[in-house]
């Protein structure tokens, strides 16, 4: 089970839903059990739920929807409260880490990416993704798990990338995680400290072959002065996404970009989505599990943080507050021991 921010803000209250409560884990009052994202295994199942398509024994099912709680190494479910994975040539923190992170970066690009030409498809909010287009996003945050995703769809789906990261400890560091996100297909890279700074205008001119292309969209999940500098970044018509805000700061938005530029500042809440198209969901993660087993998507960096009977409160605590730092080796995921 993952260790994500909003699981953290959902455990703060500062989210946008709350946990639901439930006696069903043993406690003296109704409680609640955080964690949206995880993997289980089918160790048992009603005697009607073992035929056709339906999860049975030793398969793997991840929640059909947000709020599950997932940090629990038992759950009682009906069969529609689960999507059955094929867990062929998949790792359990691979199929656990799916259904957040880089499903927001699809949706995102999915839905308010370069629109080709042509009639609008039902029940989406753009036409078709363009494809091959080579135009530019940019977005901050780009070593976060959504970041890493989105380098690697546009790469597969002929977008160009700007990314912003913040400075590590050393000089070297930096340039490692520099070197990291190219791997993974980033096209440009650049430190919140660039980014920000008199000389990025020129920096984003030469980029963008002194204006003759232009940024289209950025994806914001920091906020604050990064936001600004990132809706001073887009081009003409540009959309401004905001999924996240890791700084707590409001996002400041200067009147002329939107009078003169006309840029768009829109938001987007996975869990929503979800609960707007739950077929379109389970198309999407089997789509990116497919990308995986093919070797053309690399899942992020883990960091396991080991939960059995033995384990110190303190290790668990201080693994949920390291998931709220971006300077952690690997996405935080609690694999449950024996019990």
């Amino acid at each position: 089970a993952p260790i994500n921010p909003a699981d953290i803000n959902t455990v703060q209250g500062t989210y946008g839903s709350k946990l639901p409560f439930t006696s069903l884990i043993g406690t003296p009052s109704p409680s609640a059990t955080p964690g949206n994202e995880g993997v289980f295994e089918v160790i048992s199942g009603s005697s009607g739920n073992g035929g056709g398509d339906g999860p049975s024994k030793g398969d793997w099912v991840i929640p059909a929807a947000s709020q599950f709680g997932t940090w629990r190494t038992h759950a009682v479910a009906s069969p529609d409260q689960v999507i059955k994975v094929d867990k062929q040539g998949l790792t359990p923190a691979q199929v656990a880490t799916v259904s957040v992170n880089p499903c927001t970066a699809y949706r995102l690009l999915r839905s308010y990416g370069p629109a080709a030409a042509g009639p609008g498809v039902e029940g989406l909010p753009m036409r078709p993704l363009d494809v091959g287009s080579g135009q530019w996003f940019i977005q901050n945050g780009a070593n976060s798990g959504v970041g890493r995703a989105a380098i690697q769809f546009g790469r597969l789906w002929g977008l160009r990338s700007i990314n912003v990261v913040r400075e590590r400890d050393t000089p070297e560091a930096t340039q490692a995680l520099v070197s990291e996100l190219k791997d993974l297909g980033a096209d440009v890279v650049v430190t919140d400290a660039e980014f920000q700074s008199r000389e990025w205008r020129d920096r984003l001119a030469e980029i963008t072959r002194q204006g003759r292309e232009t940024v289209g969209l950025g994806f914001n999940c920091v906020g604050g002065k990064s936001a600004t500098a990132m809706a001073r970044s887009l081009g003409e018509g540009g959309s401004l996404v905001s999924y996240g805000g890791m700084s707590r700061q409001p996002v400041a938005l200067p009147v002329g970009l939107l009078i003169f530029k006309d840029i768009r500042f829109l938001g987007f809440w996975l869990s929503k989505w979800n609960e707007r198209d739950p077929t379109g969901r389970r198309h999407m993660i089997n789509d990116i599990l497919n990308l995986i087993r093919g070797g053309q998507f690399k899942d992020v960096p883990v960091d396991e943080v080991k939960w059995d009977w033995e384990t110190p409160e303190e290790t668990l605590t201080h693994a949920v507050q390291g998931g709220l730092d971006g300077f952690r080796k690997g996405k935080g995921i609690f694999t449950f021991g024996d019990t």
